[in-house]
């Protein structure tokens, strides 16, 4: 089978500027993800996909290809991921190249290890799923969830307040940091979120949503932190 792991990193960063290449302990965030891929080893090809010249020249920097830039339309504030890895399908596919897994890796995730993309990709390769997405549990149980309505606290789901928290089924989210699926699945169902989908859970030490500066810090702690300990 063929592999192609695809970054995803276009210019026009609002909250955080420039934040796909922002310095993150000492080189452009997006260097983690690139080194990730490619140490991994099992890739037949690791790309970058961004509509930024700045951006392009980094990530060949780092080992990345850039055989495309990014068009107008899969760069605006409304285009989706999806959107952005149909392109990328489409392109290769005019020059007759068809990978059959593809790894989308966003450029903010220095938690990415080669270690952990090389097992999600052997994991899915050897299953009959469609896709593997890394998740995490909530930390505190969403079944007790409140809403501010006209200026008093309500409980969404008051019948849970008798029960204990371990009673509760745990639930998770997407971790934000890369997607493993084959091509054909993600061709067929339209989307990566569908399907028949593999867990990968992650601890909330790996996991850091970075989309304002204090979340950059916290990322940088724990990135430090989980180094500190090897």
């Amino acid at each position: 089978m063929k592999k192609l792991a695809m970054i995803t990193a276009r210019g026009g960063s609002k909250r955080i500027p420039r934040k796909n290449i922002k310095d993150f302990n000492g080189k452009p965030i997006i260097a983690y993800s690139i080194e990730a891929a490619l140490a991994s080893g099992v890739y037949d090809e690791v790309m970058v996909s961004t509509d930024d010249e700045e951006i392009a020249e980094i990530s060949r920097k780092y080992g990345a290809k850039i055989p495309f830039m990014r068009s107008e339309r899969t760069s605006n504030d409304f285009a989706t991921t999806t959107d952005v890895i149909q392109e990328v399908v489409d392109e290769y596919a005019k020059n007759g190249v068809k990978y059959d897994i593809i790894t989308c890796i966003y450029p903010t995730a220095p938690f990415v290890s080669a270690e952990r993309l090389k097992n999600a990709v052997e994991t899915l390769e050897q299953s009959t799923a469609d896709c593997l997405i890394p998740v995490v549990r909530f930390s505190y149980p969403p079944q007790r969830a409140m809403e501010i309505r006209d200026g008093r606290l309500v409980f969404r789901n008051p019948e849970n307040l008798a029960k204990r928290s371990q009673d509760l089924t745990a639930q998770y989210h997407d971790a934000g940091q890369f997607y493993v699926f084959k091509t054909e699945s993600f061709l067929k169902n339209k989307g990566i979120l569908v399907g028949d989908i593999i867990p990968l859970e992650l601890s909330e030490l790996e996991v850091q949503d970075i989309d304002n500066e204090v979340d950059w810090k916290l990322a940088e702690l724990k990135y430090n932190l989980i180094n500190s300990s090897l």
